[in-house]
């Protein structure tokens, strides 16, 4: 087997596979075709898969359907489960429900009635003292307040329209707290080339939502962009944020307040009565070193997809 002397490096070459089934997964993916991604062996592939992942290609595959299955729930009206079945590349409704309720203990019936109960319908219940308790009023406080925040702290809110965006990336799974560490591999690889000289644009890409992937599990990439850059990206790995229609909002963020600020401004969006492109994923794009701010904030802009 010819090795693509431009992807020799082994974590270059297992990224660009675990890129491939994220991207594919809504079509039957087997070991042998994504191993060849990789330029290895079935067998090699899977055990390396398994070494950076912690967990089989075939559960692999299937997490990431049923988050997507999962996202398609909490976000769409309009796709019912026999569509959402075939968007996630299941052979059939009686193996997604049952995938399904394996992952998150109900199945996708009850999930997405559990998120309309919570989101649109008036669930009441009475109290010891006989009060009725409206869930409805308790979202709607919640809802308000998210939005009052971003209103309050978001700087030139607007939709626009972007072009493509060529990046180097680092891959990072777990706590999203935890990136620095493949931002600090990232830098490392940018220095010497050049690339910090000219100002390039530094970013992140969340691949998964807290909400529907746990914490151990979540990806996300710390990325460089490469629009001006000519340079051998052998050694790293490359992907393109798709172009588009985004919410764009800018902050300036104390690290503990991102994840709080990216819950709010998905509240605004769905507020505003726009709707998620879940085929795109959200992504930041830092303007400072917030080591250097004297009160440690992050100038930042976020990027929502929308349709």
């Amino acid at each position: 087997m010819e090795i693509n002397k431009k992807n020799n490096h082994l974590s270059v070459r297992m990224h660009n596979a675990i890129q491939y089934i994220e991207e594919h997964n809504d079509t039957k993916l087997l070991l042998e075709d994504v191993a060849q991604k990789a330029f290895l062996s079935p067998y090699h592939f899977h055990r390396i898969f398994k070494t950076i992942t912690g967990e089989t290609f075939n559960n692999f595959v299937s997490r990431k359907r049923i988050e997507k299955a999962a996202n398609f729930l909490l976000h769409t009206e309009d796709k019912s489960i026999s569509e959402i079945t075939d968007l996630t590349g299941f052979s059939s409704l009686s193996l997604f429900s049952r995938t399904f309720k394996k992952f998150y203990g109900i199945n996708p019936t009850e999930f997405k009635d559990k998120r309309n109960s919570r989101f649109s319908k008036i669930s009441k219940t009475k109290s010891k003292n006989g009060k009725v308790n409206t869930e409805l009023e308790e979202y709607i406080y919640n809802m308000k307040k998210f939005v009052k925040y971003i209103d309050e702290k978001a700087a030139n809110l607007e939709v626009i329209k972007i072009n493509d965006i060529s990046v180097a990336y680092v891959p990072h799974i777990g706590a999203f707290d935890n990136v620095g560490i493949a931002f600090e591999k990232l830098l490392k690889w940018a220095y010497p080339r050049g690339l910090m000289n000219e100002q390039p644009k530094i970013m992140s890409i969340y691949h998964d939502s807290p909400k529907v992937t746990k914490e151990a599990k979540l990806k996300m990439s710390a990325c460089i962009g490469l629009e001006k850059a000519t340079i051998d990206t052998s050694e790293i790995n490359t992907r393109t944020i798709t172009g588009g229609k985004y919410v764009s909002a800018e902050f300036s963020l104390g690290l503990h307040e991102f994840k709080k600020t990216y819950e709010a401004l998905f509240v605004w969006v769905f507020d505003k009565g726009f709707k998620l492109d879940d085929t795109r994923d959200p992504f930041d794009e830092y303007h400072n070193n917030f080591n250097e701010h004297p009160q440690k904030l992050c100038n930042v802009t976020i990027y929502i997809p929308v349709q």
